[in-house]
């Protein structure tokens, strides 16, 4: 066989060394060598090649947005929403576009090359989502973007958010959202997930809702969506983002809505950064981490996706479009510290957020798209680690980033010349 592109050398995420060739925009071999020649070949040898980083929970129409009209000023959930609210009279469909191109830009220089990004439909000229999915046509060659109709005001507390959700959704949106938990009353929030997921229903669509992103501990419209799921038919297609109001709830009450979530096969979807930023704020101390039930989900079979969330907007002042941060918190918020746990991490924000967002194209296997990437570092656990250079990312078979190794230099009388800072423990020296 003939290659267009081969990695050679590299170590894949299970351990195991090889050579992927590539032709086209296929992985058509994996090997422990490939004795051929091809139109190009990367080195790989001693680093790790990573399925792309993928991103199920963003907000792109507000990205790199920080400062306009003002910072957030108390750092709160609420304060962000209503400074998005001053800003959205603001915004032109080129600057959004503008702004969400350059996240792009920043996400291909990570290796991250799918993003679901949520997009309010709260503004009557729906600006946002026209500049998204022009958008999306543009970064098709390299990205996976998929668009969630977010009716960031209330489905039903917002005036014209119902009529706006269709319509976006009309307009092309791949994904239907909610935002329950800021509704008027509990019980429109439950009303508002019953029709959300019956809009999907009919139209044969993903969910992903903003649910009880709150320390309210009665806020539980995850079971109202793990219901409408079941009821449905949607099972597998269904992720609630956020959870945080778990956190807070009665033991006795989770040991009940685990299993429920489980057998409906909703996803969750936490975002550690955001979450352990934003909530707990009415709490002194003991303050509470912000953060849903992960260990436990797992434990229950549920699937569990790391999420960004923000990146310098009006909620969030930090982000540089890079998972393996989101990893990096994630687990230790969650506890996750041993080995197998902090692999799994990785995996979160890489085969298991792929499988969130339907996108069984991507992954490390023959057949699959030829989208991958060349870390800096020797296995998952060191890649979150460091949080490494990606020295090549390679999407659709086609190198669109690249990055030499970066070593520091030293000037220390009877040390190394260099150091990098990555380490092979003692136990698995040769």
């Amino acid at each position: 066989m003939n290659f267009d592109l081969i990695v050679r050398g590299g170590m894949l995420p299970d351990g195991t060394i090889a050579d992927i060739g590539i032709v086209g925009e296929t992985i058509a071999a994996i090997e422990p060598e490939l004795n051929v020649t091809a139109g190009t070949a990367i080195d790989a040898h001693g680093n790790l090649i990573s399925p792309p980083f993928v991103d199920p929970h963003f907000h792109m129409d507000a990205t790199l947005s920080l400062g306009i009209p003002r910072i957030n000023a108390s750092g709160t959930l609420l304060e962000g929403i209503s400074l998005w609210g001053e800003l959205k009279p603001l915004l032109t469909h080129e600057a959004v576009r503008e702004r969400a191109l350059a996240y792009c830009d920043w996400a291909v220089s990570m290796g991250l090359l799918a993003i679901r990004t949520h997009v309010d439909v709260c503004d009557i000229r729906l600006l946002a989502v026209e500049a998204l999915l022009d958008v999306k046509k543009t970064v098709a060659p390299y990205i996976d973007l998929q668009l969630v109709a977010f009716p960031q005001d209330g489905f039903y507390r917002s005036p014209m958010a119902r009529d706006n959700t269709i319509r976006a959704l009309d307009m092309g949106v791949d994904v239907v959202g909610g935002i329950p938990h800021f509704e008027r009353t509990m019980a429109d929030g439950t009303r508002s997930v019953t029709e959300l997921c019956e809009i999907a229903a009919k139209r044969g669509l993903m969910v992903d809702l903003h649910c009880d992103e709150t320390d309210d501990p009665l806020s539980r419209h995850i079971e109202q969506l793990a219901y409408e799921t079941q009821r449905l038919g949607l099972q597998g297609r269904v992720a609630g983002s956020h959870l945080t109001s778990m956190h807070s709830m009665d033991n006795y009450y989770v040991s009940k809505l685990l299993p429920l979530i489980a057998e409906a096969g909703v996803s969750a979807i936490p975002n550690p950064l955001i979450n352990i930023m934003l909530q707990g704020r009415h709490d002194t101390f003991p303050k509470r981490r912000g953060l849903t039930r992960v260990k436990e989900m797992l434990a229950h079979g549920i699937r569990v996706g790391w999420g960004q969330d923000c990146v310098l907007d009006p909620w969030y002042s930090l982000g540089t479009a890079d998972m393996l941060d989101v990893a990096f918190m994630g687990l230790h918020v969650a506890q996750m510290s041993s080995p197998a746990d902090m692999a799994r991490c990785f995996d979160m924000v890489t085969n298991v957020n792929a499988a969130i967002m339907g996108l069984d194209h991507l992954g490390l296997a023959v057949g699959k798209r030829a989208s991958l990437v060349v870390l800096d570092a020797g296995d998952p656990v060191e890649a979150l680690r460091l949080r490494p250079e990606r020295l090549c990312v390679i999407a659709r078979g086609k190198v669109v980033a690249e990055r030499t190794r970066q070593d520091t230099r030293l000037s220390i009388a009877g040390r190394p010349g260099t150091v990098n800072r990555r380490h092979r423990p003692l136990h698995q020296a040769k």
